[in-house]
């Protein structure tokens, strides 16, 4: 009813007077001239769907979903969209990272509070070191279903469906384990909602006020050794700390003791994305309400395809990862699709091309968006490009190859006259080895000592923090 009186009124009316909605007209809307509805995608392709064996308990489980409460709310998600928007402009950087996919096994308060100071740890580098505000987006609380090259893969000579994430199946290479479960995203919702529910402590409670910033890392570093870099950073936090308490200002206001941190994840089961699709009585607009921002992958953009229909629609912030497999000409359409009124913020472009692509692939692209006059944000994602399996199938990623995409990125964005809005990282708080190089230089044979992954190698903390270091000096340069 809210969508159809909409339909009905659409001038600058604050109040319908049809059924009484209000509405703030100064909210961007979304495309939905093409009678859009959250299930319209079911009638198109739709890649990377898993096969549920009983439909019936799927249709329950949907349901149920359906009945739940929102887990982010419309507000928050409005207020992401303009910090993108000054993320487009350059006057503030994303910094979105967290677990290539979230395990059920792992939603506990350690490792989410471990992930959490890395995260701090991060933002705080490139705010004090890097002189840029930074907009703080986690892959966390939902992200528990990946796309897969392939549907099915031989063990043992047995064929059994691909690992799609905890969301769907179980990582155990058996038949049993590997058939989807759609219960499954029923425990997805809750495993987000405690996450969620400890990050708002974590975040609000005072943990995150900048006098702890050294617990962070005492916390986090206990297997790392000390880092100088990360030692003086501290110490320079505490004389700023000291100075404008000197000067009477209040070190115990929120903005100095409180952090926002936005959750995102890939929005990869569209059942599960529908069923989380809420009207929000503020504006009477939809919103997906699993996380503040989605993106759409690599395989599944097809700007005429179900997850692009499905996300149209809807008014959270859109993220869209771009491989080197792709047509210029169709991104075009993908752009319109997604972001028809040019509305900053709405749509941020997450490059994936790895080191020895970006420069043959980034600067064409660049420029056609840049001719259209597309109001994007552009993010590097310097991991999915950069992956490789070793001699014994690990697979893994090189971290002068992750740098060195991000400095060229960089590079390549100055020499266009466009923005480098901000990175798109895999990594975690825990003391892994997954990933090969850095100030430790790991070597290959040292991923024997802790490879956790069920899916694709995340840097540990302390290659985390040394990036952002890194990273700082980039963006002051």
């Amino acid at each position: 009813m809210e969508r159809d009186c909409y339909v009905l009124c659409p001038e600058l009316i604050r109040e319908c007077l049809y059924c009484q909605t209000k509405y703030d007209m100064s909210i961007p809307r979304p495309d939905t001239t093409a009678e859009w509805t959250k299930s319209n995608w079911r009638s198109l392709p739709a890649n990377q769907q898993p096969v549920w064996p009983d439909a019936g308990v799927c249709e329950d489980t949907l349901k149920k979903l359906s009945n739940l409460p929102a887990l982010v709310f419309a507000g928050e998600t409005r207020t992401l969209t303009k910090e993108m928007a000054d993320v487009q402009e350059g006057k503030a950087f994303v910094l979105q990272a967290g677990d290539c996919s979230e395990d059920f096994s792992r939603c506990n308060g350690p490792r989410i509070h471990d992930l959490l100071k890395v995260l701090l740890q991060m933002s705080i580098i490139l705010t004090y070191a890097g002189e840029k505000r930074v907009v703080k987006i986690g892959r966390l609380a939902g992200q528990y279903a990946k796309p897969r090259s392939s549907d099915t893969e031989n063990i043992d000579g047995q064929k059994i469906p691909a690992y799609r994430g905890d969301m769907v199946n179980s990582p155990e290479p058996t038949l049993k384990a590997r058939t989807p479960d759609p219960l499954r995203m029923l425990e997805g919702y809750f495993r987000a909602t405690a996450t969620l529910n400890l990050v708002r402590a974590f975040t609000r409670g005072g943990y995150a006020a900048l006098d702890k910033v050294h617990a962070w890392s005492e916390a986090s570093f206990g297997s790392f050794p000390p880092s100088q870099k990360y030692e003086e950073l501290v110490t320079g936090i505490r004389k700023a700390i000291n100075f404008t308490t000197s000067i009477g200002i209040d070190m115990n206001a929120p903005p100095l003791n409180e952090v926002t941190i936005y959750t995102s994840h890939e929005a990869l089961l569209l059942e599960y994305e529908e069923a989380l699709t809420r009207i929000d009585t503020t504006t009477g607009l939809w919103y997906d309400t699993s996380a503040h921002m989605l993106w759409i992958g690599d395989r599944t953009r097809q700007y005429d395809g179900a997850h692009v229909e499905f996300l149209r629609g809807v008014g959270n912030a859109i993220g869209v990862k771009v491989g080197p497999d792709h047509d210029i000409d169709d991104l075009k359409r993908l752009v319109h699709r997604l972001n028809p009124e040019n509305l900053p913020g709405r749509l941020t472009f997450i490059t994936r091309f790895g080191c020895d692509s970006v420069n043959s692939l980034l600067p064409r692209l660049l420029r056609q968006m840049k001719s259209e006059g597309f109001r994007i944000a552009w993010s590097c994602d310097p991991m999915h490009g950069n992956t490789y399996k070793n001699e014994r199938g690990q697979k893994t990623r090189v971290f002068e190859d992750i740098f060195k995409e991000i400095c060229d990125f960089w590079q390549i964005h100055r020499a266009e006259g466009t923005i480098a809005g901000g990175v798109h990282l895999e990594l975690t708080g825990e003391n892994v080895t997954e990933c090969i190089g850095g100030k430790r230089q790991l070597s290959d044979k040292d991923l024997e000592i802790n490879y956790q992954t069920n899916c694709d190698p995340r840097l540990n903390a302390e290659q985390a923090v040394e990036l952002a270091f890194e990273l700082a000096e980039i963006i002051k340069s």
